[in-house]
């Protein structure tokens, strides 16, 4: 398959984002023109047959440019999440192990990106990250041995046309159970109900909303969190600038509902600091130690 069509498909299982994952790293030095650091974030541009192509900002700190050293990253990650995780007694987990699942599951992702950025059109492009996105983390969930179901909760609601339904897409539900109980009529209270973007710009509040409004169809409290990728984007040709809203997100969480937690691959400098830490954390946290807090909370 060419390498514009396999970004393009559905991923069901890890070894096939693995698989992407190689094949694009070893394609990105043959495309890449130059490159310009900005702080953290590295920003790539592509000139070929006089066309320009710039590729979204990339943490340098996170991604894994070498497809060697990127396959020894997932051989870590997969014993990190796929033994010690699911091992009988209380695994402790070191920095290196934290950074070992972000680092990993952040070179896929924007590997992704980037290979969508300079092979498809930005309009497709924006659609098929954010698909790939959460296809990869139902299969770390899937990994991790957590049970885990896509739903959509159908809300009726009256109009002068009669009963209409609206659909309240749910991006996932963790479960503590062996089968995720929550269904489109109703959800499990002790279930985690999961929305995944790529960045929370335009759509953070939404998270809120949502929260509010399965709680009170369902009749009760509902542990909501929020994945994404990171927050930022290029600015003009050579700078970054920053998507997170930090004091509107404050004003969410004192003045409509709190969320159960935010997880980042890539947190912004905001979100490590007081007051946003409390709310806010990197992925590595929801998986290796937040998650079993979660349910029996």
């Amino acid at each position: 398959m060419s390498l514009d069509k396999e970004l393009q498909s559905k991923k069901s299982e890890l070894t096939e984002f693995v698989d992407l994952t190689k094949r694009i790293l070893n394609y990105l030095p043959e495309v890449i023109s130059s490159s310009k650091d900005k702080g953290n974030y590295t920003i790539f541009l592509s000139q070929q047959a006089g066309t320009t192509k710039f590729v979204r900002p990339i943490n340098k700190n996170l991604f894994i440019q070498n497809p060697d050293d990127f396959d020894r990253s997932f051989k870590a990650f997969k014993e990190v999440v796929s033994v010690k995780l699911r091992s009988s007694s209380p695994p402790v987990f070191s920095e290196e192990e934290h950074n070992t699942v972000n680092n990993t599951l952040y070179t896929i992702q924007q590997s992704i990106g980037a290979g969508l950025d300079l092979l498809v059109n930005s309009n497709s492009a924006r659609k098929h990250v954010g698909n790939r996105f959460e296809e990869l983390l139902k299969c770390v969930f899937d990994l991790a041995g957590i049970s885990n179901k896509k739903t959509v909760l159908q809300i009726p609601y009256q109009t002068d046309e009669g009963t209409k339904v609206y659909k309240c897409e749910n991006d996932l539900i963790l479960s503590p159970y062996t089968v995720v109980k929550s269904s489109g009529s109703s959800l499990d209270p002790n279930e985690i109900v999961v929305s995944i973007k790529t960045t929370s710009k335009d759509r953070m509040g939404k998270i809120f909303i949502d929260k509010m409004l399965l709680e009170r169809f369902v009749g009760h409290s509902q542990k909501v969190i929020g994945i994404f990728l990171n927050d930022v984007q290029r600015k003009e040709s050579d700078n970054i600038s920053y998507t997170l809203v930090s004091g509107l997100f404050m004003v969410y969480s004192s003045f409509l509902t709190e969320l159960e937690g935010i997880y980042y691959l890539d947190p912004p400098a905001n979100a490590l600091k007081e007051p946003y830490n409390k709310y806010m954390k990197r992925f590595s946290s929801l998986l290796l130690n937040d998650f079993k807090e979660l349910l029996s909370s």
